[in-house]
């Protein structure tokens, strides 16, 4: 056996008369400042844009949270109840159309604004909400106007909500911005505990033996089943982006469950079913594998009889619907015991950084009909894009 350091051979830009296959399964070094050769490792991710508050959730945290604010401060003044809620009810009119202008102007430059330096963001932000509370009292004020037909000028009444929209946009930035620097390490710590629990020895020696196996009787699954396993690897240690489609997942699934059927064979069924139009969802990388491998684990190995694993999209109610079913054995652990749950926590937590109230994450035992065992079932429902629900809904 070549003793040679593995890592020489690895060549992130393979010359031209590198064959097709050799350039499939190369690995590439999941860090470090450079790999073989001077070339740079792959970047890690950059954090996301704080400005980034197109998402349902955002939207509602802010609006509320600016509501309370102003509901409190008016609150002060309020001889009872019953005063307090008009006078909020009032507010509401100047603070309730700021907060949408300056989110949805937000969103619109999002992209702009995150490249944009941190005095100029924080300039930016307050600035907009200033003239957003402006606009918004003097739309107050025409209003007044056409009611009680008094003329509207430029009084002191402008200032106030010009500044209290300049300060509530400066603390909806801090906490844009925190909520943007949380995800990057929330990510890192996810993903390493999913290497942990996925990338297992076992699984791993378990592949090249079953490879080892084939080299003498089918050749041809043996480089399959190589294969396969590099992309997974590929996928896991060098990947920096932190989305992806989910006909990507898919596809990766596809890899693994085909090394398991090789390793178990009748032992394992597995079925698909699999609604194209959702196919382009966004949903974080790597999300899908750990599911169908816990299925594995505790629907296939645990059981001495095999077991069968269904995964199946389809939309529903303008969502992208993702299900992973398996057997559970009869006797012994089932897969709501067995493991500790940590793929499926590091699942939840980035399905809630990436889609935040958009996004539905359920997983448990659901009970058979009449004599029929019980099944484990794991469901994610994401939101579609604008460009995949105009194809589902032809």
């Amino acid at each position: 056996m070549d003793s040679k350091d593995p890592a020489k051979a690895v060549r992130p830009t393979p010359p031209e008369s590198t064959p097709a296959w050799a350039v499939s399964t190369q690995f590439a070094l999941p860090q470090g400042d450079a790999v073989a050769g001077g070339a740079p490792a792959a970047k890690a991710p950059a954090a996301p844009s704080p400005f980034d508050v197109c998402h349902v959730g955002v939207v509602l945290r802010v609006v509320l949270g600016v509501q309370a604010v102003v509901g409190l401060g008016v609150s002060f003044a309020a001889s009872g109840l019953s005063d307090a809620l008009d006078r909020w009810a009032q507010s509401a009119m100047v603070s309730l159309p700021a907060s949408l202008l300056w989110l949805v102007v937000a969103c619109a430059a999002r992209r702009v604004l995150g490249r944009a330096p941190e005095w100029g963001q924080w300039l930016w932000a307050c600035s907009l909400g200033a003239v957003a509370g402006a606009l918004a009292h003097w739309q107050a004020r025409w209003l007044e106007q056409w009611v009680t037909g008094l003329p509207v000028g430029l009084d002191w009444s402008f200032v106030p909500p010009l500044l209290t929209g300049a300060a509530l946009a400066g603390a909806t930035l801090a906490w844009l911005k925190q909520r943007a620097h949380s995800q990057l390490p929330a990510h890192a710590a996810a993903r390493l505990a999913e290497l942990q629990a996925r990338i297992r020895p076992h699984f791993l020696f378990n592949t090249l033996n079953t490879a080892i196996a084939l080299v003498q009787i089918d050749p041809l699954r043996a480089e399959s089943v190589l294969e396969d396993l590099a992309e997974l690897f590929r996928q896991a240690l060098s990947s920096p982006s932190l989305r992806g489609t989910l006909a990507d997942e898919v596809e990766l699934a596809r890899r693994y469950l085909g090394i398991e059927q090789l390793r178990f064979g009748d032992r394992i069924t597995v079925r698909w079913e699999l609604d194209e139009a959702v196919l382009g969802a966004e949903v974080p990388t790597l999300i899908l594998q750990p599911l169908v491998e816990n299925a594995v684990r505790h629907g296939v190995e645990a059981n001495p009889l095999g077991g069968w694993i269904v995964v199946r999209t389809r939309l529903q109610a303008g969502q992208a619907v993702l299900t992973v079913s398996n057997s559970v054995p009869t006797q012994g652990p089932t897969a709501a015991t067995a493991g500790h749950g940590i793929a499926l926590r590091n699942v939840r937590q980035r399905l809630k950084l990436m889609h935040d109230v958009e996004a539905d994450f359920d997983a448990g035992l659901q009970k058979g009909e009449g004599a029929q065992p019980p099944v484990y079932v794991v469901r994610i429902a994401v939101p579609l894009p604008p460009s995949s629900q105009g194809v589902a809904n032809r």
